[in-house]
């Protein structure tokens, strides 16, 4: 497998793999050994969903140096994790909307790791077998509500706070890649994962050891420095290396 994507034409949805613009439909499961059909399924009428559907998805505050600098916030000991609500996730091409237009909501661009098997309790060293892959995201977040509350899930889960995809990238490490994001064409962020306090697999033993990790279950690793206000009708693109771009407008 490579590329990963969900898909819906008409009332069916479906995984596929993503090749130089063609899509090539999944047989079998996904979380398994699948494999995929030799002629590509026409694009007319196709939606590009969420890569996945998940259980659950994590997310990790203040994971790059810089971030929590400019939040004039320590160093974590050990990760900061909560949980985000399911119904704020939207795909690429998606509008965002922002609840309250008096408050500052922000963009914050994210690599996202793809459980790909059951896990608990994993180690570093093992933390890879249980990962399907990794797609870029968003982690959209109130601040004003952010700032008033000890913790985040309200802040960062209305609906359509969580772009995530176009597509699972199953074959790339993710320990070295440059994460950027463009708001209206203007750079905004610019690090690379190596920046990361916690890496990817770190942040699956640690997880895996506080709760269950199903297939499909997604961590949004955090977000680097740069991060700023959005305002209707802003474009914003994430780009990391090796992935698809994911874009999305604010309503």
């Amino acid at each position: 497998m490579a590329a990963i994507g969900r898909f819906q034409k008409g009332e069916e949805i479906f995984y596929a793999k993503v090749v130089d613009g063609e899509v090539f439909r999944l047989r079998g499961d996904v979380f398994g050994s699948p494999s995929f059909e030799r002629k590509p399924t026409k694009l007319k009428g196709l939606r590009t969903l969420t890569p996945v559907s998940p259980s659950k998805i994590i997310g990790v505050g203040l994971n790059y140096a810089d971030h929590a600098r400019e939040n004039n916030r320590p160093l974590p000991k050990e990760p900061l994790i909560w949980i985000k609500a399911t119904t704020s996730l939207i795909p690429d091409g998606a509008k965002i909307e922002v609840p309250y237009e008096n408050h500052r909501t922000d963009y914050e661009a994210e690599l996202a790791i793809v459980i790909g098997r059951r896990v608990r309790n994993t180690t570093p060293a093992a933390a890879a077998r249980f990962i399907l892959g990794f797609t870029a995201s968003q982690d959209i977040s109130d601040r004003t509500i952010q700032n008033g509350e000890s913790q985040w899930t309200r802040a960062k889960s209305f609906d359509t706070f969580t772009p995530l995809g176009p597509y699972i990238e199953t074959k790339i490490d993710p320990h070295d890649l440059t994460i950027q994001l463009f708001q209206n064409g203007q750079l905004r962020q610019n690090s690379s994962t190596n920046q990361l306090i916690f890496d990817c697999y770190k942040l699956v033993s640690f997880i895996s050891a506080n709760m269950t990790l199903l297939p499909g279950d997604v961590i949004l690793t955090g977000t680097p420095s740069g991060v700023g206000p959005i305002s209707s009708g802003d474009r914003l693109e994430v780009r990391i290396q090796g992935l698809a771009p994911l874009v999305n407008t604010v309503k």
